[in-house]
C-alpha cells in the first residue's frame, strides 16, 4: 500500500511538471527466472501475448513529448494460467520497475519504452539467444521434470 501511495504521489508530481502523451504501444521484456529465458514483447494498446504461463496485455502507454526516450509509463494487465485473478493490473514505470512490479516467483516483466510515432528511439539490446533447452515445452516447470534422466 505504501508503494502505491509513493507511486501515485510521484506520478502526480511529474504530471504537474509536464503533460504526458499517449503512445500506440510499448516494448516490454519478460524474464522466466527458472529457465533464464528472456523474451521481448512488442505490443500495441489492447493487444496481448502469452509467454509460458503468463498472458501480458498492453492497456496503454504514456510518455513525455519533450523527451520521449526519457520515461515510459505502461498500464498492464498480467494473467497467470494457474491463478484465476490477474497477478498484476496497474501502471509500470520504465525508470523505476521495482516501484510497481509484478510479484511472481517465476516471472519478471518490465517496461523498456513506449512506441513513439515519428521519433527514432535508441535500440534496446536484444535478449540473448535461448539455445539450452530449445524445443522444450515453455509451460513445463524445469524444477519438476527429470531432464530425460529417467
Amino acid at each position: 500500500m505504501k508503494r502505491l501511495a509513493i507511486c501515485l504521489s510521484l506520478l502526480a508530481t511529474m504530471a504537474t511538471a509536464q503533460d504526458a502523451a499517449d503512445a500506440p504501444g510499448a516494448k516490454l521484456r519478460l524474464l522466466d527466472k527458472l529457465t533464464g529465458k528472456v523474451t521481448d514483447l512488442d505490443l500495441s494498446n489492447g493487444q496481448s501475448q502469452t509467454v509460458g504461463r503468463l498472458t501480458v496485455q498492453m492497456d496503454g502507454c504514456r510518455y513525455y513529448p519533450d523527451s520521449p526516450a526519457a520515461e515510459a509509463f505502461a498500464h498492464l494487465t498480467i494473467l497467470d494460467a494457474q491463478v484465476p485473478d490477474p497477478v498484476f493490473n496497474g501502471w509500470m514505470t520504465a525508470s523505476s520497475p521495482a516501484l510497481s512490479a509484478l510479484d511472481n516467483a517465476r516471472y519478471d516483466v518490465w517496461v523498456l519504452r513506449c512506441d513513439v510515432p515519428d521519433v527514432v528511439l535508441p535500440n534496446v539490446e536484444d535478449p540473448p539467444e535461448d539455445t539450452p533447452g530449445e524445443g522444450q515445452d515453455p509451460n513445463a516447470d524445469p524444477a519438476t521434470t527429470d531432464g530425460g534422466n529417467g
